[in-house]
């Protein structure tokens, strides 16, 4: 199966999904750049000919109906929220939010930060003055359109870090290939192989004496946190063949269902990236 064959592994109502999340993060890629902020690597251009203010109340409430029955199936009036940061990341495009999210999110009221709470699970109450920037942008952008301001491999929503693969910096060829490759698999197995894509950004900052025992780890927001699949000479090529060649390794060591399972998924990513990638 080559990229162009993903729609045939999804569901419907996978594939919808997979389609309104990508033009969130469309719109609200140029939502972005209109401020001079880099958006996703893997943005389509946009060629609608509504105001961006229309595609941005188009684009969440596409994403959010479809999110009412997964993330926020739980949550409490799950209409009322959604209309509620409607009106939220209206008046931001409006008002310069996303130039200067902090001083945006001081102007909202006590009801307003409940719902940007509320929308992005949040368990304490925003305090603005303790964000970062990239936490305070991130607030005003939908879950799934949130981006790695600062490049760190992290991205960063209030003052909770989240792990997400292919994030806002991952090179367009190389999402193809994961998104294709991971297509009709379970939420779970899709998790597990975001964590091993992430490996990378955790193992760099873990320091580990002389003798191999641990030393420190660097936080984010520390300035020798790393992110090395941004560094000069990262291959994603190389990555998904070292983990080919972990599994032959240990092949002894697991099932025969796992060893082929995760075998036939790396080699499928790999083969369906750039040999440059």
């Amino acid at each position: 199966m080559q990229i162009g064959d993903v729609n045939s592994a999804r569901s419907p109502f996978q594939q919808k999904r997979y389609e309104e999340q990508k033009e969130l993060q469309s719109v609200f890629s140029e939502v972005l750049e209109s401020v001079g902020i880099a958006g996703y690597e893997t943005a389509d251009p946009i060629t609608s000919d509504l105001p961006l203010d229309e595609q941005i109340r188009d684009a969440w409430d596409g994403w959010y109906q479809l999110e009412r029955v997964g993330r926020y199936r739980n949550a409490e009036d799950p209409a009322e929220l959604g209309g509620k940061f409607a009106v939220v990341i209206d008046r931001a495009y409006r008002e310069g939010g996303y130039a200067d999210p902090k001083s945006f999110l001081n102007t909202l009221s006590t009801d307003e930060l409940k719902t940007v709470q509320n929308v992005h699970w949040l368990a304490d109450s925003i305090d603005v003055h303790s964000l970062t920037e990239e936490g305070a942008l991130n607030l005003l952008i939908p879950p799934a359109a949130q981006v790695d301001l600062n490049r760190d491999g992290l991205t960063q929503s209030g003052l909770a870090y989240g792990i997400r693969f292919p994030d806002s910096t991952t090179p367009k060829p190389v999402a193809d290939a994961f998104d294709a490759a991971t297509a009709g698999l379970s939420e779970m197995d899709r998790s597990l192989h975001v964590l091993h894509m992430k490996m990378p950004v955790l193992l760099a900052n873990i320091h580990l004496n002389s003798d191999g025992s641990f030393s420190h780890q660097v936080e984010p927001g520390d300035p020798n946190f790393r992110n090395p699949m941004l560094e000069e000479g990262y291959s994603y090529q190389q990555a998904a063949q070292e983990w080919i060649d972990y599994l032959d390794y240990f092949k002894s060591t697991m099932s025969e269902h796992r060893y082929e399972s995760e075998r036939a998924f790396w080699t499928d990513f790999q083969s369906r990236m750039p040999q440059d990638a």
